[in-house]
């Protein structure tokens, strides 16, 4: 799947803004705080505001989180920088519920080009649509916002994609914490089924919910129906190839097919319409929907596209398997 399918599959303001959050690079987690601060300023109906103002809604997010940076990103870092400042500020900071004027000062500083110059940046290019424009100079710079963030921040989906930010949020920081994030990189994650939340495989830490994770793969529709999943509605995570396959052929000589406990296998789904399918196998339409999924996954950064890489990869051994599409044909057949 290219960044041209997956916006073809939902031509919005919404799919742009999956690329940026859940697609593109993360070398820091610069790009989250940013869209958190932005979703807020756009949900008060606000058009245009000082880029202070934003400032300060970006250092407040980033404080909130006390999450790690790339292993690296920190080293010799000047008195002035935004890590550096936040590191000594954050305290008083949390303690007064806003920035100190020093660190909101650093905010308004490094903003512009450390996360707002790369924020639309994807796959070479740049999103189909722009969320916000820098219009000024000096200290009366002001921060256009978009009429399509606005459609984002204001959709019956605000809640499902905040949801989606601070998932992605939390996966990228694990990816970055000292004794997790190598294990994150390297092994991929695996998925506890007592609590539906991904969990590194090293130390068993949760990261984040699977729903959360992957609904924003999914477009925020339901994999079943295909209808907006919304925030009003009870959610499930739904084993596309019934986990009873596995217990089905145990009796008959094992299971030889992919384990359907793992994240190429869960998908989002209205509760009631994982209720109402139960056990029956996959529909050729959903069969399309999870391996769009999947493919959507594999363009994201680590770990999710580890995990699917690895499970592409050792489908049928002595085999190379070039797609999602042949690969659940082949778990098709298994099940025959």
């Amino acid at each position: 799947m290219t960044q041209d399918d997956f916006y073809a599959a939902d031509p919005s303001a919404r799919a742009s803004w999956r690329m940026a959050i859940l697609m593109g690079r993360n070398a820091r987690t610069y790009k989250f705080a940013l869209g958190d601060a932005l979703l807020r300023q756009a949900a008060q109906g606000h058009t245009e505001i000082p880029l202070r103002d934003l400032a300060a809604s970006y250092a407040m997010a980033f404080l909130d989180r006390r999450a790690p940076q790339a292993p690296g990103s920190e080293e010799a870092l000047g008195a002035t920088d935004f890590l550096t400042v936040t590191a000594q500020e954050g305290a008083e900071s949390r303690r007064l519920g806003r920035p100190t004027d020093r660190l909101l000062d650093a905010a308004e500083q490094s903003i512009p080009g450390m996360v707002m110059r790369k924020f639309h940046n994807h796959g070479g290019g740049e999103t189909p649509h722009r969320f916000y424009d820098l219009a000024g100079r000096g200290r009366h710079r002001t921060v256009r916002l978009s009429p399509a963030l606005g459609q984002v921040a204001r959709s019956y989906e605000r809640d499902g994609l905040g949801a989606e930010l601070d998932a992605r949020w939390s996966i990228v920081e694990s990816s970055f914490a000292t004794g997790i994030g190598r294990s994150l990189i390297e092994e991929g994650i695996y998925v506890d089924l007592e609590t539906l939340h991904i969990k590194d495989r090293h130390r068993r830490r949760s990261v984040t919910g699977v729903a959360e994770a992957v609904a924003g793969f999914q477009h925020g529709r339901c994999h079943i129906c295909d209808e907006p999943l919304d925030s009003g509605t009870r959610t499930a995570v739904d084993h596309v190839f019934p986990h009873a396959l596995m217990r089905r052929f145990a009796s008959v000589g094992g299971w030889r097919g992919p384990d359907l406990d793992s994240l190429w296998n869960l998908a989002v789904a209205h509760a009631q319409c994982n209720g109402a399918k139960s056990d029956r196998m996959p529909k050729p339409a959903e069969l399309t929907r999870l391996a769009r999924r999947n493919e959507a996954i594999m363009r994201s950064p680590q770990p999710l596209r580890t995990t699917l890489r690895r499970t592409l990869g050792n489908a049928v051994p002595g085999r190379r398997i070039p797609n999602w599409t042949a690969f659940l044909h082949e778990v098709g057949k298994v099940c025959a």
